[in-house]
This record gives structure tokens, C-alpha cells and sequence, in this order.
């Protein structure tokens, strides 16, 4: 947790450090990505339905590839095809695999849900013409980190409903956001203030990402935005007796909840459905799921997001592969090979993720 007391003050009040303001101060870090030449692989710029997308793929193999649809992070408002080019690069290049990097439009200049549909037009589009990109279209993995998780959650669950194009071969989610429904599982408080992804930056960011006022905040961190009958219909879901034990050690007192009112009840509805809460579909649709492979990481408020649907989909006779990090913090994966940070447990997750992937 050395990282903890370099970081907070740093992710939190960069302006205090006269850096810049909290939004650019992150933009800054994640476009700190200058990777060099690479002559093992092809790279190209594509616009799938006017949708950019990123092409890397290994000119030494000769056979059809596995191919991997990737889907970044950044909750919605951050994130880009050049911030995420070092990791695409080392997934391809480390995998043999083909990869096709999303550049979904970023909100809020497009709002929800354009962001899903665009990963999923794209990724309809690479199942249906695997073979003219050099891919089997019987190999093709979606994955995603963080808000990409989420992303790559949501379209595999769509796409399994759909017996027009072939199947997912797996999903690979990297401690995804899954559910916008409790702000207060043991990983939310025990993780509260450890950036960069702290409880309230989860919140807001959510808000942000859905167009609503910022001002609902501290309303959703104390539950008033889920009326009581959504409750109890989704506790066996969400309920925190389902996360074990080894996760509730650092014991934080849990809000009290508040009746919910009428401007914050309005965004149920989203906050809910498939596309911002996967966890939460129906078990007709788990069961159809191709099998997964989740990452968390202890410091982490999504931690319990990604026990809660290993355990759905457990329940639900999907495979799974966990890889649990005692030591990794939300936002790792992004930094691999990373010119200015490094940490142990970017080169321990990638290395697992990278291991599941060239078994597939």
C-alpha cells in the first residue's frame, strides 16, 4: 500500500501540487503513452459504421488467429485508442492474437447508451467478418478493464442472446463495474478513499456518464436512489453475506439508508437495467454466458462487483477463472510496461490474463 501515500494527495488535489485540475491531472497520466516502432506487428486505423477502431495484428503467424475485442476503460469520460495502444500492443504481440481496440465516443459530448451500442455494432461487425480480418471467428474473446468491463459484460450478454453470428468464445473482465445499485458493499468502504477510483469519484462518475446532476451524489452513496421494492427484488443479488469472509476483515461501519424521493427515483430505471447493472440480469441470460475470466484486486471499491457475478455465474453453470490480487489497486492493467509507473501487480495480473488467453 506504499503506493496509497504517493498517490491520495497526488490523484486527489493535483491543483495543490500546481499541477493541473483533478480531470486533466488524469487525461495527463493516461496519454503518457509514447510506444515505440513495433516490427512484429501490422497496425492499423479502421471506422467500423464510423466507429474508430484499432487493428493490431502479428505478421509472423500464418494460421487463422484468436482474435480479442477490447474494450477500454475510464468510466465513460476517459480513456482513447492512444492511451490504450502499449497495452493492445503487448496483448497481440504476447498472445498471437489479433486485437481490435474500441475508440467508443466518450460522453458527455455522446451520452448513454450510444457508448454500448457502439461496442456492440463493433462487435457484431468483427464476429460476422472474423475470416477477412484473419481470425477464426470460433476464437473470439471480448474483454475489457474497469467501465470497459462493463461495456464488454453488457454486449457479451446481448450477443448470447443472438443466434445470427457466431458465439463468444469467453469474456475476460478486469475488475469490471457491474452493478449501480449499492454504493455500500464491504469493498466500497474498506476502499472508500483509495485512488484513483475512490467511492464518491465512482458515484459522480456514474452521474456524469448518465448526463445527471453531480448534486445527487452524496443521495446515491447513502442508497435513496433505490426505492425499497428494487431492494428486496434484488437482495439475494446483492447481498453481501455472498462476498467471504477474507473480504470483510477490515470491518467499516455501513450507512444508514435513506427513503428514496422523487428526482433521484427517476433514474432507476437505467441505473438497473443491463446496460449499467449486468450483474442483475435473469438467470436465463447468465446461463447462456460463454465462460469468464475476472480479475480483482483487494484495493479495489468494484472488488465485491466481480465476486457477486462469479458467484452468479457459478450458480448458473457458467465456467469461471478468478485471479484475486492481495496486492493490486483499481487501474493497474492500464500501466503495464508503463514508462513512468510500475507496480508487481501489473506484471502478476498481466501475466494470468495473458496465460488464460493463449489456452482459448
Amino acid at each position: 500500500m506504499q503506493y496509497v501515500n504517493v498517490l491520495i494527495p497526488v490523484v486527489h488535489h493535483p491543483e495543490s501540487f500546481r499541477l493541473c485540475n483533478q480531470c486533466s491531472f488524469l487525461k495527463l497520466i493516461e496519454n503518457a503513452n509514447f510506444p515505440s516502432k513495433d516490427a512484429r506487428l501490422s497496425i492499423r486505423s479502421l471506422h467500423i459504421a464510423g466507429i474508430p477502431v484499432r487493428f493490431y495484428q502479428p505478421k509472423a503467424s500464418q494460421d487463422t488467429q484468436r482474435g480479442v475485442l477490447f474494450i477500454h476503460g475510464g468510466a465513460g469520460t476517459l480513456g482513447s485508442l492512444v492511451s490504450y495502444e502499449r497495452l493492445c500492443r503487448h496483448i497481440s504481440r504476447e498472445t498471437d492474437s489479433v486485437v481490435w481496440s474500441i475508440g467508443y465516443s466518450l460522453a458527455p459530448e455522446q451520452s448513454y447508451p450510444v457508448q454500448f451500442q457502439q461496442c456492440f455494432d463493433v462487435a457484431v461487425h468483427f464476429l460476422k467478418h472474423a475470416e477477412d480480418y484473419g481470425v477464426d471467428p470460433n476464437r473470439i474473446i471480448i474483454s475489457g478493464d474497469s467501465f470497459g468491463g462493463l461495456l464488454a459484460a453488457s454486449v457479451c450478454q446481448m450477443i448470447s442472446q443472438r443466434n445470427d453470428i457466431p458465439r463468444l468464445r469467453a469474456q475476460v473482465l478486469i475488475y469490471p463495474f457491474l452493478q449501480s445499485v449499492n454504493y455500500s458493499l464491504p469493498s466500497y468502504r474498506q476502499n472508500a478513499h483509495v485512488p484513483p477510483l475512490t467511492q464518491r469519484h465512482t458515484v459522480k462518475f456514474a452521474l456524469q456518464y448518465l448526463q445527471k446532476n453531480v448534486s445527487l451524489e452524496q443521495a446515491i452513496l447513502d442508497g435513496a436512489h433505490v426505492p425499497r421494492e428494487i431492494k428486496m427484488k434484488y437482495r439475494n443479488l446483492i447481498n453481501p453475506d455472498n462476498i467471504p469472509k477474507e473480504f470483510k476483515v477490515r470491518k467499516v461501519k455501513a450507512p444508514k439508508p435513506r427513503p428514496s424521493f422523487g428526482e433521484i427515483r427517476d433514474i432507476i430505471e437505467q441505473l438497473c437495467g443491463p446496460l449499467l447493472s449486468p450483474l442483475l440480469v435473469e438467470d436465463e441470460s447468465i446461463q447462456q454466458l460463454p465462460e469468464t475470466f475476472l480479475l480483482t484486486c483487494q484495493y479495489d471499491v468494484l472488488r465485491d462487483d466481480a465476486i457477486l457475478y462469479k458467484k452468479r455465474l457459478e450458480d448458473n453453470g457458467v465456467a469461471v477463472s478468478w485471479c484475486h490480487l492481495e496486492d493490486g489497486f483499481h487501474g493497474f492493467f492500464f500501466l503495464i510496461n508503463h514508462w513512468l509507473l510500475t507496480f508487481s501487480c501489473c506484471r502478476t495480473g498481466m501475466d494470468t490474463v495473458l496465460n488464460y488467453l493463449r489456452r482459448l
